[in-house]
């Protein structure tokens, strides 16, 4: 009809026919089925790309067909030209002859306003780098940078102070882009941009996270929305996910499945290929007959494919015209969001403009502590705080590091509390090195820091280089500092040098290595020493660092840690407001709260605004982070109160406030939080009597509206009475506080582990431990059980992932099959339990996998193996030694009770009881804490809980 001629194509959905199952497991991967299912989605075993020859027999009949498939093809004609430079227009204001002049301008402003009276070898230095920028025509890039990161202060909007090697240019920190003084810090400029390599310089600029969107909006306003998109990233299969993956898939049991990923070595970059070769049990998993071999076929087939497409947390892509035409663009079927079908990467290969617009919650976090602070301090300076603070150090040295940006891992304030920096450069270091790799250097590091290990240099101009370090090769401008004045090197051939290194190719190495060894035999250095220092930077630039950014992140975190060490409240009260909506987040930060002295207060509608509150009494929970509540109903409540007054009963909330804004779940979730407990009646009282209540608010405000007087509003009548609340009892403890838990994410008022608070100490390790665990370590942990996922193995046995919940922290523990039978009554939601077993990897995590159980309220009974009582000698006497006799003589048990006699600097004496063995009951230990106090008391833990016979036993860490 339409006159349109056939046409012989040939879908294609994997390469090679042999590609037809690994395929399938894929689909079933995506569509989170099993091969084994039936009515799913699959493909036919043809859909492989067809040859030349397989193509002329399938088409036998129709060559015409085929011929215009050529047809087709020859009149597509895509070339993607490389080596040229798309970049928007930026508008250069009158009296400027070009873009490099405007640039030269704001450079040598900034440069005054910097450093005041400019120091010659600064100004060459300027010089310099404009000279380099504006030789390879980056100048408009630059202006388009300063031009986003001007706007944003210009709004208020907090800027980091750089990151990557950016922070090395002298002319961003002039301009304003950065803001670390790369002359103090000696950073490089060739790191970020080399004169001998014309490459695109990629500054990356952090904006606060609440207000990235704005930063957005104002990109797509200036350079048009048909002419940005957000770039696209895969989301990849890596080796260890990709057979755990197909394991599921071909219906294999967690136990087998997690056995065989284990094999795979975790570290960075690693590929089942040099799995296979380095890891012998892999090998025999390969080449087994069955699911198991089929698992690594198709896991090495599918490896480092594509999951899923997402938005890229950052990249931003501008284009001169509209993108259509450099670049395709993808639409999300989830969302419709629109990005580039090419990664950010390969747009800037094409010759597009990428930037880096990234979010970072760290600013939104000093913002909010800023505003606090400056209720009390308005003209406080964070960019004029000494960085030489010893109190904000000493907090480093002591690891108090929990909300600090870069240094909150319990690695890390381990190796802080062993290190004690004193200087920023300490800091610095620190953040470089605490990564896979540069980390076996920390304990040299450390030693040498405090003295107890040598430091000796193989060439006196090392010295200079290394000494900052205690001569450790740290960073990577340490490496081009080495090149240039060992080799004589320029930066930008040291910067080449270093490339090189990162990339291991065998015939660049080659090459570097014969101009490096060449280079200081030239300069006087012996052929050996070159050799074994080229050896020693080979196996450094693998993991080196770039300083210019651990200097930005080093000096972010200082500024954190100032601000917790002068004003703990106001950056605590900062740290929970933005991390409110993480219940984990905030159970860690409250815990810390308490470590530092300041109390959590619950969250009161007279006393609380939107966000936690810093007041003379401590932080106060905001209304805002209530479940249910959110901010409309919150501001509208703190709006209310200032203008009306404190509230004093319900009714009076209930009429007060607008119920446009504040509806019944919102009033519910308060009271059920805690929220109205300073309003006459407890929590039971209120929830009864709220629908009477917002009845009759609801018929005074309608009165309101008519113009008639409210009870409330003093003088007049009204139909309305004082209404009294009902008689009821108030909600059990533990009713009270699942409601609060469940609406603030936490316990806040009292905790359901409360009563079980020493037993914990005694018995258990806090969950939090199981993470800075070796993988097969063994464990005792305690908590309350937070859900049950219960599923059912290959052979239809039922096991279960258990979240247990301690005092701090949460935990995942896995119990198998036969540890899940003998422990599935205890295995309850709201059941307080402890639990011994083996620390084990799974998912690229460390979790329990559980060997045993029972309840916490037995623990004590169950697990004491002595108790010692601890008393100074002189303080020792009969008439306390008779009452702590006839007390213990009332509760006896099973358990040995010890005497420790402390004697000042002599031994302590330990005397056992041959006569009293004693029941470790609350009423005993309470009535020894009468008698000699709290901290005198230590019960002794049995190394074990009592398994069944045929269990191993082993060692616990308790």
């Amino acid at each position: 009809k339409l006159g349109v001629p056939l046409v012989a194509t040939n879908d294609f959905h994997f390469l090679s026919a042999t590609d037809h199952d690994a395929h399938d497991a894929l689909i079933c991967i995506q569509t989170n089925k099993t091969v084994d299912e039936k009515n799913r989605l699959c493909y036919p075993d043809g859909l492989y790309m067809k040859s030349p020859e397989e193509m002329r027999s399938l088409f036998a009949d129709l060559p015409d067909a085929l011929e215009r498939t050529l047809e087709i093809a020859d009149k597509c004609n895509v070339e993607l030209e490389f080596g040229k430079t798309y970049m928007p227009d930026f508008p250069i204001p009158t009296g400027y002859a070009s873009s490099d002049d405007y640039l030269t301008q704001l450079a040598q402003e900034g440069l005054e306003r910097r450093y005041g009276s400019v120091d010659p070898a600064v100004q060459e230095r300027l010089d310099y780098e404009l000279n380099v920028i504006t030789s390879q025509d980056f100048s408009g890039y630059f202006l388009i940078v300063w031009d986003l990161v001007n706007y944003a202060r210009n709004q208020g909007i907090s800027v980091g102070p750089g990151r990557g090697s950016a922070a090395g240019c002298l002319a961003s920190y002039c301009l304003g882009i950065t803001n670390v003084d790369p002359i103090k810090y000696d950073l490089i400029f060739e790191r970020f941009l080399n004169p001998e390599r014309i490459e695109p310089p990629d500054i990356d600029v952090d904006f606060d996270d609440t207000r990235r969107d704005e930063v957005l909006r104002y990109v797509v306003d200036k350079y048009g929305k048909d002419n940005v998109s957000q770039g696209i990233t895969f989301g990849t299969m890596g080796a260890k996910a990709v057979v755990r993956d197909v394991g599921r898939v071909l219906g294999m049991s967690f136990g087998e499945v997690d056995r065989i990923a284990k094999q795979v070595p975790t570290e960075l970059k690693i590929t089942l290929e040099k799995a296979i070769e380095r890891v012998p049990e892999l090998q025999q998993v390969a080449q087994a007959p069955g699911n198991e071999g089929k698992l690594i076929e198709y896991a090495r087939k599918l490896e480092g494919m594509a999951r899923h497409a997402s938005v890229h947390a950052c990249a931003v892509i501008i284009a001169p015209g509209e993108l259509t035409n450099y670049v395709p663009l993808y639409r999300s079927p989830k969302n419709g969001t629109i990005t580039t079908q090419f990664v950010g990467e390969t747009c800037m290969d094409i010759g597009l403009l990428k930037m880096d617009i990234l979010g970072l919650k760290e600013l939104s976090l000093v913002e909010e502590a800023m505003r606090l602070i400056r209720l009390k301090e308005p003209d406080f300076d964070l960019e004029a705080i000494p960085w030489d603070d010893r109190a904000t150090f000493d907090l480093f040295g002591r690891g108090e590091t929990i909300g600090v940006f870069q240094f909150e891992s319990a690695g890390m304030r381990e190796y802080l509390i062993k290190l004690r920096p004193d200087t920023i450069e300490d800091i610095i270091a620190m953040n470089a090195l605490y990564r896979p790799g540069p980390m076996d250097n920390i304990p040299t590091f450390i030693a040498r820091k405090r003295g107890e290990e040598a430091v000796a240099y193989d060439h006196p101009k090392l010295e200079s280089i290394l000494e900052p370090t205690y001569g450790i090769m740290v960073y990577q401008e340490q490496v081009m500092r080495i090149a240039q004045e060992l080799a004589g090197f320029t930066l930008g051939q040291a910067d080449i040098l270093r490339k090189a290194m990162g990339k291991k190719k065998p015939e660049e190495m080659a090459k570097v290595k014969k101009d490096f060894v060449g280079g200081c035999t030239a300069n006087g250095v012996g052929k050996t020493l070159a050799n074994k220092l080229f050896g020693e930077i080979e196996i450094f630039a693998g993991y080196a660092f770039n300083k210019s950014h651990s200097v930005c992140y080093a000096e972010g975190a200082y500024k954190n840690a100032y601000l917790k060490t002068h004003y703990p409240q106001e950056y605590m009260a900062a740290s929970l407001t933005l991390e409110r909506k993480d219940t984990d987040r905030l159970t860690v930060l409250l815990d810390d709260c308490r470590r530092m002295g300041i109390p959590a207060l619950p969250p009161d509608v007279n006393q609380s605004t939107l966000n936690f509150t810093p007041t003379d009494e401590g932080i106060r929970y905001g209304l805002a982070a209530i479940k249910n509540v959110g901010e409309g109903a919150a501001q509208s409540i703190v709006d209310t109160r200032i203008a009306e007054g404190p509230f004093t009963t319900l009714f009076e909330f209930c009429e007060c406030i607008d119920l446009r804004a504040v509806n019944r779940r919102v009033v519910e979730s308060l009271i059920a939080a805690g929220a109205l407990d300073g309003l006459e009646g407890h929590r039971a009282q209120k929830m009864e009597a709220l629908e009477l209540a917002l009845k009759a608010a609801g018929k005074a405000q309608e009165d309101r509206e008519k113009g008639q007087i409210s009870l409330f509003d003093g003088g007049g009548s009204s139909e309305l009475i004082v209404q009294e609340l009902p008689q009821i009892e108030e909600w059990s403890e533990r009713e009270k506080l699942a409601k609060e838990r469940d609406l603030l994410g936490l316990y806040i008022s009292s905790h359901p582990l409360k009563p079980y608070a020493r037993d914990l100490k005694n018995f258990a390790r806090p969950l939090s431990e199981i993470d800075g665990q070796l993988d097969g370590a063994r464990l005792r942990v305690g908590g309350l059980v937070e859900e049950v996922r219960k599923l059912f193995d290959r052979r239809g046995n039922p096991f279960a992932f258990v979240t247990l919940k301690d005092l701090n922290s949460t935990g995942d523990i896995a119990f198998f099959a036969e540890v899940f039978a003998r422990h599935q009554q205890l295995l309850v939601e709201g059941e307080t339990i402890l639990v011994e077993g083996r620390v084990c990897e799974r998912n690229g995590r460390l979790s329990l996998q559980a060997d045993s159980a029972l309840p916490l309220k037995s623990a004590r009974a169950q697990l004491t193996e002595s108790i010692t009582l601890s008393l100074p000698y002189h303080k020792v006497g009969d008439p306390l030694l008779r009452r702590l006799r006839q007390l213990c003589e009332r509760y006896t048990g099973d358990c040995e009770l010890w005497l420790q006699l402390q004697n000042g600097d002599e031994q302590d004496k330990m005397v056992r009881s041959k006569t009293i063995r004693v029941d470790p009951c609350d009423d005993l230990l309470i009535g020894i804490e009468e008698q000699i106090g709290p901290h005198s008391i230590r019960l002794q833990p049995k190394r074990q809980i009592a398994v069944p016979s045929s269990a191993t036993p082993v060692k616990y860490r308790t």
